[in-house]
């Protein structure tokens, strides 16, 4: 009988593998693995419409009936042999495979220190915002501990609640991975709403024998709250990788076609793969971001089928976005690379602003603020690093042609 396709990670990035494996036409088994009992759902409204109450469970669940896949749902993988073509679940069955395609999505970042007590939440997936959505009903003061991108939405969504919400963070500016012109914007934001930032202090202990109580600063001060939530960004769920021999670092390693590097059959996507983008200067890229998850997912089911003469390499140029208030931030590219990071385009009331993070003398990333129309315009250009003064060029030949104040070069 002849082996499935599996897909381990039942999450956004392994069913657009399942999608792109039939739409391919694909006809022999596919077998998806989840640890969740749930069925694919998206996971941005979890920090904004979900925990807001705007949205319920059923407006994430992402559209899964039609695909022809056997789904393990609620049986989490354990480990992998190669040699075997073998993954090993967590009730001990062993899942033989013909090609396999790793799509373990990452897990929240666990607070360092001790056992936290009842009232301090972390939020990944579906149960873990509904929880945290419960807690929130009752009105309390809210501690938000880490101002990245999750951290940020969720003080915006309880501020938004009208609750009284305290953000800290060890780095002086929230969003600390877009650079520092982001953060002072995203601080200037979340203090106009009302938020109580504590920048650029650590934090020692979340107090509280039975129940959370306060959360004491490395400054010696105290911020005292009902409930907290930790958000200290993701680790890649590679662990039940540990043993079988592939390359993490700590995604899995892979070649520009998103094959792994090193194993026959074995494919990796989402936030679980590392891989050699143009843009990283010889290196290796991980993108914990939707659109990565959704892009790579299909285009490592694509290359899994092909001879490996006709893969084609995945050089999707990175975007991502937030969604904080009444603000939508977006980029395109590699933010974190930039030496510098220049104003492109600014509309005369502010509200729209364009971002440029430069490298080299090249483009490297750009960062948008109310300016969704106009990150479609520079993701096309991003992939060739083009010269930067070239695209401040091009941005200044734009804004005459539209002839649109709110895309004028500054």
């Amino acid at each position: 009988m002849a082996r499935p396709i599996v897909i381990v990670g039942a999450s956004l990035a392994g069913l657009r593998a399942a999608q792109a494996l039939r739409t391919a036409g694909h006809a022999g088994d596919v077998v998806v693995v989840g640890d969740e009992a749930h069925l694919p759902y998206t996971r941005p409204p979890l920090s904004k419409e979900l925990l807001a109450g705007e949205h319920e469970p059923e407006r994430c669940a992402l559209p899964s009936e039609r695909v022809d896949v056997t789904w393990r749902l609620g049986t989490p993988a354990t480990g992998l042999d190669l040699g075997r073509r073998e993954v090993v679940l967590g009730d001990g069955e062993r899942l033989g495979y013909d090609r396999l395609l790793i799509a373990t999505g990452a897990r929240a970042r666990r607070w360092p220190g001790p056992e936290l007590p009842a009232g301090v939440f972390m939020l990944r997936g579906l149960d873990d915002a509904l929880a945290l959505r419960a807690a929130l009903d009752a009105g309390p003061r809210l501690a938000v501990v880490g101002a990245g991108f999750i951290g940020c939405e969720v003080a915006a969504t309880a501020r938004k609640r009208g609750l009284d919400v305290t953000l800290i963070d060890i780095a002086e500016l929230p969003m600390p991975g877009l650079g520092p012109a982001v953060g002072e914007r995203c601080a200037a934001l979340h203090r106009a709403h009302g938020v109580d930032l504590r920048l650029g202090v650590g934090v020692d202990a979340f107090e509280g024998e039975e129940r959370f109580t306060a959360v004491r600063l490395a400054d010696g001060s105290r911020v005292e709250a009902d409930l907290a939530v930790v958000a200290l960004g993701a680790v890649p769920n590679t662990d039940w990788l540990a043993d079988s021999g592939l390359e993490l670092q700590p995604g899995v390693v892979c070649d520009a076609t998103l094959a792994a590097r090193d194993a026959e059959g074995v494919f990796a996507a989402g936030d679980a793969a590392a891989w050699p983008h143009p843009m990283a200067d010889g290196g290796t890229i991980r993108i914990e971001h939707w659109t990565n998850a959704a892009e790579q997912g299909a285009a490592a089911a694509r290359n899994l089928l092909a001879p490996p003469a006709e893969r084609v390499p995945y050089e999707a140029v990175p975007y991502f976005w937030t969604d904080q208030y009444d603000v939508k931030v977006q980029a395109v590219g590699l933010p974190a690379r930039a030496e510098r990071v220049t104003v492109l385009e600014a509309s005369p009331d502010g509200d729209r602003l364009v971002l440029g993070g430069e490298r080299d003398g090249r483009l490297v990333a750009v960062i948008g603020f109310n300016a969704a129309r106009r990150l479609a315009f520079y993701r096309g250009r991003l992939a060739a690093m083009p010269p930067f003064e070239e695209v401040v060029a091009a941005v200044r030949a734009d804004a005459k042609a539209l002839g649109d104040p709110a895309v004028s070069a500054a």
